[in-house]
């Protein structure tokens, strides 16, 4: 087992494509996850291990926010839980591809945790804002309804997204061998923060104040909606142009 320093460097040459990423997710939550992947690796973790201590932190910080009545201290520890426990999700993965013991049912272990989480940090907000008295109409109870539905959504059709391109690009063509990668644009990096999960958990350090919490909820979901519906158009169209080809 080499030092701390040679696993790291092992895993930054082990890291996935940069395209399509947000910037929180390349410079704040992989190199997380490459520090945790590191330390994991030094203790004889597997893949799967990880993946199941990414669920246990995010679990616990879901639960707090359905069963503690909302303040600055429960956000702060809300946000840590599920900042922690989205580090661990990436760390599954590089600690997958440095070790070599990928498969199958780790890809599958974590996409069912990553949809489990999708459903329950919006139940549990629903929870809160019924017990906790966050909303001033019932009606603000769907909102957390509308976000969920979003979020899983936009999960399961951008899943299916790359399967279906993967399998039509595949039985089209043998895959290109070498070739540059393409560039990623920074651009694209900054827009789509306000869709990354790591940008979403930041509105729990915001659960000392319930209006603003309430207000930063929305704008959120009001964006999350806005990309969906620019990835659905888009990923039908590039499905579509597979199938021309």
């Amino acid at each position: 087992m080499g030092s701390t320093g040679t696993v790291l460097r092992e895993l930054r040459g082990a890291q996935k494509s940069a395209k399509g990423v947000s910037l929180y997710s390349r410079h704040v939550n992989r190199p997380a996850g490459r520090l945790l992947a590191a330390g994991a690796y030094r203790a004889g973790l597997s893949p799967n291990q990880v993946t199941l201590v990414s669920a246990a932190f995010t679990l616990a910080a879901i639960l707090t926010v359905a069963l503690a009545e909302p303040s600055w201290a429960l956000g702060a520890a809300v946000y840590a839980g599920l900042a922690v426990g989205f580090a661990f999700d990436s760390a599954d993965g590089q600690l997958a591809r440095l070790t070599g013991r990928g498969g199958p049912d780790g890809e599958w272990l974590d996409h069912v945790v990553d949809c489990a989480k999708m459903i329950l940090v919006h139940t549990a907000v629903l929870i809160s804002f019924h017990r906790f008295a966050g909303v001033s109409s019932d009606g603000w109870l769907l909102l957390p309804l509308g976000f969920q539905f979003v979020a899983v959504l936009t999960f399961c059709a951008g899943l299916l997204r790359e399967q279906l391109g993967k399998a039509a690009a595949s039985a089209a063509r043998p895959a290109p061998v070498g070739g540059a990668a393409a560039p990623v644009s920074r651009l694209r990096a900054v827009a789509l923060l306000p869709a990354d999960y790591g940008v979403f958990c930041l509105v729990f350090l915001l659960a000392g104040a319930p209006g603003a919490f309430l207000a930063g909820y929305a704008a959120l979901a009001a964006v999350h909606a806005l990309f969906l519906v620019a990835f659905l158009a888009k990923w039908f169209r590039e499905l579509r142009a597979l199938r021309a080809d």
